[in-house]
């Protein structure tokens, strides 16, 4: 299972262990990815994700799972939020 937050598209990034002497190895930070269930207002059921905790805030910082779908764009979303994202888009239109 890759470590890529489904919402932000956040992964892994590469640096340096920097030792007292010096010495540069290479290592790889990984985001803080947890499993959350969000709630979806407008289909009113909820979806798990596999969400950074970055993602986590900036999504209730937008109002929550459906304004934070609408207003992404879809190279950063999973395919899995992808699909979430259609059948909302779907959900708008017919009301």
């Amino acid at each position: 299972m890759s470590r890529i937050c489904e919402l932000t598209g956040k992964g892994r990034q590469v640096g340096n262990n920097v030792s007292h002497a010096n010495n540069k190895t290479k290592r790889v930070f990984l985001p803080n990815l947890q499993n959350v269930t969000l709630l979806s207002e407008k289909l009113d059921r909820s979806f798990k994700f596999r969400v950074s905790t970055q993602g986590l805030r900036s999504v209730e910082h937008n109002g929550g799972l459906d304004n934070w779908l609408l207003k992404t764009k879809d190279e950063k979303l999973s395919a899995n939020a992808l699909k979430v994202k259609r059948e909302l888009k779907k959900a708008v239109a017919a009301s």
